[in-house]
């Protein structure tokens, strides 16, 4: 009952969505405020302007284009998806990894009978075609975390 709750957790979309709604919600408002208060006004004395540089703007007639919103808009968009990123996508990745159960095919090594020269699993100790008994290939069955024959 708790391998399947572990696997529900740790399959990668219900994280994602997770992630995408709960925390990434809360936590863009988070940069945001950061970025509106120290990175915009750091951009706006680097570049000459006096202040928040989100609120640079240009007109062309009577229209006003308030472009320093859309670079600020920017910069928390970047800021919030490196952190999200580096702090929860790449832990989850090893997470995953390491849950990540690697199952052996013990059908997938193939050789030859040596009576009939049909293709058999290298662990059969049988051939299903002319039913001849053969011994299994050590290898194949260290492999397939099967006991050695003797």
């Amino acid at each position: 009952m708790l391998n399947g709750f572990k696997d529900f957790i740790i399959r990668g979309n219900v994280v994602s969505m997770a992630i995408g709604l709960a925390v990434g919600s809360a936590f863009t408002a988070v940069v945001t405020g950061f970025s509106k208060a120290f990175i915009t006004p750091l951009i706006g004395l680097a570049t000459g302007s006096v202040g928040d540089f989100s609120e640079a703007q240009f007109t062309v007639g009577k229209t006003i284009f308030p472009y320093g919103l859309a670079i600020a808009a920017a910069i928390a968009f970047v800021i919030t998806a490196a952190v999200l990123y580096f702090m929860i996508v790449v832990p989850m990745a090893k997470v995953q990894e390491r849950f990540a159960k690697e199952e052996a095919d013990i059908k997938s090594e193939k050789r030859d009978c040596p009576r009939c020269f049909t293709e058999i699993p290298a662990v059969a100790t049988r051939c299903a075609h002319c039913t001849s008994e053969v011994e299994p290939v050590a290898t194949a069955l260290v492999k397939a975390g099967l006991p050695a024959q003797r």
